[in-house]
């Protein structure tokens, strides 16, 4: 019975195609080797399912349990550790060589709110026309990018030229 949101593809109940199969009762003892139809027909006693929880053994393991009760916790826990993961998203700040002061600032603030969000951060510096001659211009910008972030930051990329744009990723530092 394989699951959508499961990667685990169990076998339960009729589906078992075993001949014979080592059973695990309710409690977790091993009760040993035998049919499946005998195996089946213990559970359905206590009221349970069988479920193929080894298939890959020989001879396969099965184990008297709910399976309805385990369906739902193995999807709590899925979503548990959906919750618990920490998505990191890129965030671009477009520059220009010859920026203002003041822009610079607002530039480098964003970028200290994108960072304490965990977020990674691409620089990217644009040349326009004849800006592309003095590319220790985007260099220098970028190191002074560097050095306002501090200790917040590490590089990830350092500064390099894609066409006619130098990019640098900075991720948090940890």
């Amino acid at each position: 019975m394989a699951d959508k949101n499961n990667s685990l593809s169990l076998n339960v109940n009729e589906k078992i195609r075993a001949r014979e199969v080592r059973l695990i009762n309710q409690n977790g003892e091993n009760v040993g080797v035998m049919s499946a139809r005998e195996a089946l027909n213990i559970a359905r006693e206590v009221g349970l399912d069988l479920l193929e929880i080894s298939p890959q053994a020989n001879p396969p393991v099965c184990k008297i349990m709910d399976y309805g009760k385990w369906k739902y916790e193995e999807q709590k826990k899925l979503s548990e550790m959906k919750k618990a993961q920490k998505v990191v998203e890129i965030k671009e700040l477009k520059i220009r060589p010859n920026i203002d002061v003041h822009d610079f600032q607002v530039k480098i603030k964003a970028a200290q709110r994108f960072i304490e969000d965990g977020n990674k951060v691409k620089f990217t510096v644009r040349f326009k026309g004849r800006e592309i001659t003095n590319q220790d211009a985007g260099v220098e910008l970028l190191n002074r990018v560097k050095a306002e972030l501090g200790d917040t930051i590490k590089v990830d990329k350092a500064p390099a030229m894609e066409g006619r744009q130098m990019i640098m990723f900075v991720v948090p530092n940890k």
